[in-house]
């Protein structure tokens, strides 16, 4: 299994925003809260812990 504490390269950012990007369309604008919502548990659980979990929504929040 691969360190879930090691951050990713900007590449693999890239990655992770392009293949968001491509998987939010066939969610359809109606649906992509939800999606988006249904994504963030799913990383939630693999997470494992509810106050870094936290942490993050706290930094999404930032600048918005």
């Amino acid at each position: 299994m691969d360190n879930p504490n090691k951050a990713l390269t900007s590449p693999g950012l890239e990655a992770v925003y392009d293949s968001l990007a491509r998987a939010i369309e066939p969610a359809g604008t109606d649906k992509t809260e939800q999606f988006l919502v249904k994504l963030a548990l799913l990383n939630a659980n693999l997470l494992g812990h509810p106050k870094r979990f936290q942490q993050y929504l706290q930094a999404a929040l930032q600048d918005m």
